[in-house]
């Protein structure tokens, strides 16, 4: 039973803390258990300046993803996040090279100023933390998330 002003906790959270309840809470969505494809970098980050970032993106998919299909049963239709996130390790690695690179002040016609990278680099930090937690890759996210059952059974919906 749902209390009064309070929204129930997503089907995830509730699995993952241990507390799900078929009469309270609800299952959601179940998606195809197809492996996330992993997309084509260049065509994603064109341009002869992004192979860098290209590079970094494909590594942590090719490190990243495959292990979140195993430990959280990452699919297919969930691979935008997958991708959202190796973007965003690739250009948050570059705001910082960036910044190592120039600085943290950088010399303007106005005198010296913050350097943009910096505004960047908090940004995709911000953005970052966010996919850590939601995909399971903090060592705290990483404690609530339940492997998939890959045993035998043949009563799902996509057997």
């Amino acid at each position: 039973m749902a209390v009064p002003g309070r929204k129930p906790k997503p089907h995830i959270q509730a699995v993952r803390e241990g507390t799900f309840r078929p009469d309270r809470n609800s299952e959601g969505a179940k998606f195809v258990p197809t492996d996330p494809v992993e997309p084509d970098w260049v065509e994603l980050l064109p341009g002869e300046d992004s192979g860098d970032v290209r590079d970094k993106a494909r590594d942590v998919w090719r490190r990243t993803i495959p292990a979140l299909v195993l430990s959280a049963g990452l699919t297919d239709s969930q691979r935008e996040t997958a991708i959202e996130y190796c973007v965003t390790v690739a250009r948050l690695w570059q705001a910082e090279r960036e910044l190592s690179r120039h600085g943290l002040v950088v010399e303007t016609e106005r005198g010296n100023v913050k350097s943009p990278w910096v505004t960047i680099a908090h940004q995709y930090r911000s953005h970052f933390r966010s996919l850590v937690g939601e995909l399971g890759l903090s060592p705290a996210s990483a404690t609530r998330i339940t492997p998939p059952d890959l045993g035998g059974d043949d009563d799902g919906i996509f057997d």
